[in-house]
């Protein structure tokens, strides 16, 4: 069944407005505001924790279903704005690699010159420099997050292959998610507890789309269905928060017994095994419902609305810099780290990342590196364009 809604009902509906437009999905901005923020959050707590934390070691395995999150919502927002302005991949790849491809680049470059300035053995040997962010780009390892943007690439250029896959299978929906459920749980598996299984890929595991087979399809198949999806999620959402909490408990349970066997509180927590798949895929409809619930009672103009639009423009650029900002606060003999004991440095340094990088997101938007640094145009060149249409407009 595919997302379709007539026109001209007068009737608002989860993706379309009273007049029968394609409606902003403001519970999305929620969602990516949230798992951003949980990133964020995922670096702090394993750059500021003890090692024998084992409070923050859990909240760290809590917070590890960031990139499954991550690249379902990836999916279900390609496909369903592709769904409803479908382009040429002629105009729809160069759009989107400048958007994705050269932030890539440029933030790769960022985080290995800083690292090569600062080694005293490498700094001045150029080929070094460039042999290690050629590197770098090909593997997404330049810096611990730039992989989102890598299997973010091979997303894209997938998009042919995932719209024939959800066109053709439209009658076969529930099973192809079953399918990709348990190819994922294999995968995990093999990850997690037959690590013979995945040497062959020399711990890059993390950088190919197909570790995240299920993730993308799941987001896919719901965009294809989001008018009954959206309106699942609505009608559901007590259900949800319940899932959500019995998801949090399995999780934690699942960290215990596996530090019981034996794992380090890091291997008991790692992303990438079976628990995570219920999991992530619980967060995901629980931060969708928390958005559906504030996009029905959002109102326009309003303090908070503009603050929920202000935060989901700059998130993307909030989460190229952020292990910037980590790094520069803690390297070193920080002061930072002398001044404010554990475990409170992790929240202090939480806290001054989201404001520091939101300054300096702030900051990027305005120059013409906008769309290199921060992934969106220049805020500076967009009011000169807003200002030259309203001068001919009033001299009309």
């Amino acid at each position: 069944m595919s997302t379709t809604t007539a026109p001209g009902t007068g009737v608002r509906t989860p993706t379309r407005t009273a007049e029968g437009r394609p409606r902003h999905l403001y519970e999305i901005d929620v969602l990516r505001i949230l798992t951003f923020a949980c990133v964020i959050g995922v670096h702090t707590t394993s750059h500021t924790m003890a090692s024998d934390d084992l409070g923050l070691a859990g909240l760290l395995a809590l917070l590890h279903f960031t990139r499954l999150v991550f690249f379902t919502l990836t999916a279900f927002v390609l496909v369903y704005s592709w769904s409803i302005r479908p382009k040429p991949m002629s105009v729809f790849w160069p759009k989107r690699f400048l958007l994705v491809g050269v932030p890539y680049l440029a933030w790769s470059f960022v985080y290995v010159a800083s690292a090569w300035l600062l080694d005293a053995g490498q700094r001045g040997d150029v080929p070094a420099l460039v042999e290690t962010y050629a590197t770098g780009i090909v593997t997404g390892t330049a810096k611990y997050h730039l992989y989102f943007l890598l299997v973010t690439m091979q997303v894209y250029l997938l998009l042919p292959a995932i719209m024939w896959l959800v066109r053709t299978t439209r009658r076969h929906h529930v099973a192809v998610l079953v399918a990709s459920l348990l190819v994922q749980l294999v995968v995990f598996a093999g990850y997690k507890y037959f690590p013979a299984s995945d040497a062959w890929m020399h711990g890059y595991q993390k950088q190919f789309f197909f570790s995240y087979v299920f993730f993308i399809v799941s987001g896919a198949i719901a965009a294809d269905h989001a008018e009954g999806f959206l309106g699942f999620v609505r009608r559901r959402r007590r259900a949800i928060g319940w899932a959500f909490v019995g998801g949090a408990v399995l999780t934690l349970v699942v960290y215990v017994v596996q530090m019981a066997l034996g794992d380090s509180p890091y291997k008991a927590g790692t992303p990438l095994q079976p628990v995570e798949v219920v999991w992530s895929t619980l967060v995901f409809l629980g931060f969708l419902a928390a958005g559906a619930a504030w996009s029905d009672r959002r109102v326009a103009g309003s303090r908070l609305a503009r603050v929920v639009d202000y935060a989901s423009d700059r998130s993307f650029g909030i989460f190229l810099s952020h292990p910037l900002v980590i790094w520069l606060l803690l390297y070193g003999s920080s002061p930072l780290e002398a001044l404010v004991p554990k475990p409170w440095l992790t929240l202090v340094t939480y806290l001054l990342v989201v404001v520091l990088a939101v300054a300096v997101t702030e900051a990027f938007r305005w120059t013409p590196l906008s769309v290199p640094l921060t992934g969106r145009p220049s805020l500076s060149a967009r009011s000169a364009r807003q200002a030259r249409a309203a001068k001919r407009t009033a001299t009309r």
